[in-house]
């Protein structure tokens, strides 16, 4: 009984912790755009909120490229 439980712990702790690699890997593999404003406020842009957001990373990507 004992064995089964340790053996049924060891496999939910390896299952956890390939969800959440594969979650961070998701999240990393976003691209975004944050604009700052005068005013101290801040919005954060993915490239899949819409066709302007889109355009929005690719311009970032391009200045990100141009700076290496």
């Amino acid at each position: 009984m004992a064995r089964g439980r340790f053996f049924f712990g060891f496999l939910l702790s390896i299952a956890s912790t390939l969800g959440i690699t594969w979650l961070l890997r998701q999240i990393r593999r976003q691209s975004r755009v944050e604009l700052y404003f005068d005013d101290g406020s801040m919005l954060a842009i993915n490239n899949k909120s819409s066709e302007l957001s889109q355009k929005l990373t690719a311009m970032g990507d391009e200045l990100v490229k141009k700076a290496l």
